[in-house]
Formats: C-alpha cells, sequence, structure tokens
C-alpha cells in the first residue's frame, strides 16, 4: 500500500506543473498580440526641447534661454542667477511623484520575489555576471527571497496529503519533516547549479522574450532547457540545472525511508522541467497579469 501511495504521489507531482504550464498562456491569450511596451518617457524638460513646447513659467532655466536677457537687464536681477536657481517647488513636486510611481511599481509587480525572483526584462539587455552578481542572485534564489520557502511549503502539503513518505507519519512533525526534505533538497540542486554555471560561464536568468504572440510562449518552455554562456548568444543545454536537479534527488534518498537514489534522481530531474517551465511561463506573462491588475504597463 505504501508503494501505491509513492507512484501515486509521483504521478500527481509530475502532472500538476505540466497541466498549469498548459493552461496560463491561454489564461491570458488576449494580451499576448499585443505590441512590446515601449521604453520609459523621458523626463518632462527633454520632452519640452524635442517637442518645442514653451517651458512652465516658473522655469528659470529654460525660460533664460528661451527669451535671452537683453544686455541693458539691471545688474540686481543678472540671468546667470535665474539659469543656477530653478523653481523648488516644481522640483519637490517632481520628486514626490518619481517616489510615488516607484512605490506603486513595487507593489504591483508582485512577481518579481514573491513568484519569480530575479529575471532580464525584455527592455533590458542582457549583459554578462560577474562573480559578486552571481553569488548575490544565488544568495536571494536560495534563501533571501519568499519563494524559496512558499514553494517548498506547497510541495511538502502534497506529501503530507498524500503521506509520502508513510514513515514520518502525520501532524505538524511530520510536515516539518517533509517540508525540510524538500528545502534540503532544494538547496543542494541550487548550489550545485550556481557552481557548475559558474564554472562554466552560464547565464543563470531568464529573460523575457522580445517576440509578439505564442512565440513568447514557445520561447518560455524551451528556455528551461537551454542557456547561453558568457556571449550571451550562443545556446548551451542547461547541463548544470539538471545536473544539481539530479544529483541533489539522489542524495535526498538518504534521509528518506525505503527509497531509492536513482528514481529519486530522475523525480528530481522531472520535477525541475516541469516546476522550471511553469515559473518561466509567470515571468514571461508577468506584464500581462500586471495589466490585468490594472497597470497602464
Amino acid at each position: 500500500m505504501a508503494r501505491g501511495k509513492t507512484e501515486r504521489q509521483v504521478l500527481l507531482q509530475a502532472l500538476a506543473p505540466a497541466l498549469l504550464a498548459i493552461a496560463l498562456p491561454y489564461a491570458f491569450a488576449q494580451d499576448t498580440q499585443q505590441p512590446l511596451v515601449p521604453p520609459i518617457s523621458t523626463p518632462a524638460q527633454q520632452q519640452d526641447k524635442q517637442s518645442g513646447t514653451p517651458p512652465a513659467a516658473g522655469n528659470a532655466p529654460q525660460q533664460s534661454q528661451t527669451n535671452p536677457p537683453q544686455t541693458n537687464a539691471p545688474e540686481n536681477n543678472p540671468p546667470e542667477k535665474k539659469d543656477e536657481g530653478g523653481n523648488p517647488v516644481q522640483a519637490v513636486g517632481d520628486m514626490t511623484k518619481k517616489v510615488a510611481e516607484t512605490g506603486f511599481k513595487k507593489v504591483r509587480d508582485w512577481e518579481e520575489g514573491l513568484i519569480t525572483g530575479t529575471y532580464v526584462s525584455k527592455n533590458r539587455p542582457l549583459v554578462p555576471l560577474n562573480r559578486q552578481q552571481r553569488e548575490d542572485i544565488y544568495l536571494q534564489q536560495t534563501l533571501a527571497s519568499p519563494s524559496a520557502y512558499w514553494k517548498r511549503m506547497f510541495q511538502a502539503g502534497l506529501d503530507q496529503a498524500l503521506d509520502s513518505p508513510p514513515q514520518w507519519g502525520g501532524g505538524w512533525e511530520g510536515y516539518g519533516k517533509r517540508f525540510a526534505s524538500r528545502e534540503g533538497q532544494f538547496i543542494t540542486a541550487n548550489s550545485l547549479a550556481a557552481l557548475g554555471n559558474a564554472k562554466l560561464g552560464y547565464e543563470v536568468r531568464y529573460e523575457q522574450c522580445r517576440c509578439n504572440g505564442l512565440r513568447r510562449v514557445e520561447h518560455a518552455l524551451a528556455r528551461n532547457f537551454y542557456t547561453y554562456d558568457r556571449t550571451e548568444k550562443e545556446k548551451h543545454p542547461q547541463w548544470a540545472l539538471y545536473g544539481g536537479a539530479l544529483a541533489a534527488g539522489m542524495l535526498s534518498a538518504a534521509w528518506k525511508p525505503g527509497h531509492d537514489p536513482l528514481k529519486e534522481g530522475l523525480y528530481g530531474v522531472a520535477g525541475q522541467a516541469g516546476w522550471g517551465t511553469l515559473l518561466n511561463l509567470f515571468i514571461e506573462l508577468s506584464t500581462d497579469i500586471n495589466r490585468k491588475l490594472g497597470a497602464k504597463k
């Protein structure tokens, strides 16, 4: 009976991310045909210069450039002091607006940190990482982000519902053992993958597709199985990512009663393929999800 529960658990855990990965693109199918988001607009002063519109009345530096003072201007009001001054009220207003927009963006962009972690948006170039950046990303994705814990809490909940392994029992004690097992396997896999990617010089971040339509879904699915080297152009299989998943699964059999190391390693590879694909789809469609939540960009 215990063996039947183990096989059923493996089947459910393998199918869950695959079904979610299939269903997620259709939930936002209406938004996938929209064009790429344009870059953030330039500051107001640059817009005034490009469009030729007159500057605001309180903008002393632009006033002096548009309407230069005559040579017989009074000595008590030199144009140079006007250029150096500016409108402090307008400056404070612009700063307050910028802070408010930044705060709203942090609240709205729920996916980064809570769900997906670090990724490269389609409006930013993909540049090679240095050693310090790799260490920061590893710590964030492994220990410092909420997603490093709630995903393992969810998986431990599935294990608890399926009573796997049955030797750990139920209740909070059994759940704690299952959560510790999932977390230990995750940290081991991430650590091995980070070391391998650093040695090979492979990219560890997902980058959003600079495309439209179904190509975005294709990119999210394929990107889980390949990455780039230091050129950020040449593609290579995700050797370190899946090698870490295989090794961590095999090591987890050491503390799971009655589990075969090879099977656990293969289950780890299958889990990486399923949950990694689902994560890529969340990242790829994060802009569409934010738009559903009322964001303008």
